[in-house]
């Protein structure tokens, strides 16, 4: 199975930017997207072959989440834990019958870190889930996850320590997820790889710098780490500030 996470940043923007182009490319058994920034009826794609799950945030332009599939899952539900998160259309979950798909736009701490707090409520929630659904199947969580993990994971790891994104409570949240029963795969194929990164700034020449983070994942419950096949970074797609990634898994 080909499975692909891109954060659009706006899916009506990115549409005009050749979505759909690279939609039909890479030909995705499981398309998950996050930051739609839309509600329902405010856009209408014909994606023919795939079945579509949205979940909307309450603000309007703001977050959402979708999955496109090709194959129709056993069951789908929408949110997690607080009144809040569920309002912000933030988490999708899909189950199938060999696993579980969760497709997931964290929030981001701002960058006063005034919602630090929330966000890291938000971490100990979805882990308990995560390891609530893996006691059943295995789990792919895939999305913007708004964290650098380690230091080759951004380019300035110095002058950005401690700030949104690289906090040290935020990165203790993730190495946390992956002890409790959870692999990168991206780190997984490729631990020592550099300059591999998802999100780039809109500040001048950033991005033909390459000077980015990597902040969106595909993280697998570990019994499925050795039917792991590849996984991609499509760092040359221009469709908005994050690029799309890629996971090939035999499922």
């Amino acid at each position: 199975m080909k499975l692909v996470s891109w954060n659009v940043n706006g899916l009506r923007a990115c549409v005009q930017k050749g979505f759909l182009d690279f939609f039909s490319e890479i030909d995705a058994d499981i398309f998950c997207v996050q930051e739609t920034k839309l509600q329902e009826g405010q856009i209408n794609l014909e994606l023919e072959g795939y079945f579509q799950y949205w979940n909307y945030a309450e603000k309007k332009g703001y977050s959402g989440t979708a999955v496109f599939s090709k194959q129709e899952p056993l069951s789908v539900s929408y949110g997690v834990g607080s009144e809040e998160d569920q309002s912000e259309g933030r988490i999708i979950t899909l189950e199938y019958d060999t696993f579980y798909l969760v497709n997931v736009y964290t929030p981001n701490s701002q960058r006063d870190l005034a919602r630090l707090p929330f966000r890291l409520q938000w971490e100990v929630e979805l882990r308990q889930y995560l390891l609530v659904l893996e006691q059943s199947k295995p789990v792919i969580l895939c999305g913007d996850l708004n964290v650098a993990h380690n230091e080759i994971d951004l380019r300035n790891p110095k002058p950005n320590k401690g700030n949104s994104g690289f906090t040290d409570e935020e990165r203790a949240e993730m190495t946390t997820l992956l002890t409790s029963g959870f692999i990168d795969s991206f780190r997984h194929l490729y631990p020592d790889k550099e300059e591999s990164y998802t999100w780039w700034s809109y500040m001048r020449q950033v991005r033909e710098k390459n000077i980015g983070w990597r902040i969106d994942y595909f993280i697998l419950s570990s019994k499925l780490k050795d039917l792991l096949k590849e996984s991609d970074i499509h760092s040359t797609i221009l469709g908005n500030d994050h690029c799309p990634i890629c996971i090939e898994v035999d499922l």
